[in-house]
């Protein structure tokens, strides 16, 4: 079971991954569960991406409201 702030962390890294920090512990809990993940840019930086099983929890959610 996601955290309200996991689960909104892991809406603004479908939204808006830019927006994202690094260092946020709601981070490595989407990362630990495989449903982000971090992916290198062409300039050495590193940004996160919704993983096919990040949407899917998103969808599953998105269905109950």
């Amino acid at each position: 079971m996601l955290s309200p702030h996991e689960f909104t962390t892991l809406m603004v890294i479908r939204d808006a991954p830019d927006q994202i920090e690094a260092d946020r512990l709601e981070l490595r809990t989407l990362l630990d569960l495989r449903l982000v993940t971090l992916e290198q840019t062409a300039a050495g930086g590193q940004y996160a991406r919704i993983t096919p099983d990040g949407k899917a929890v998103l969808k599953a959610v998105a269905r109950l409201g």
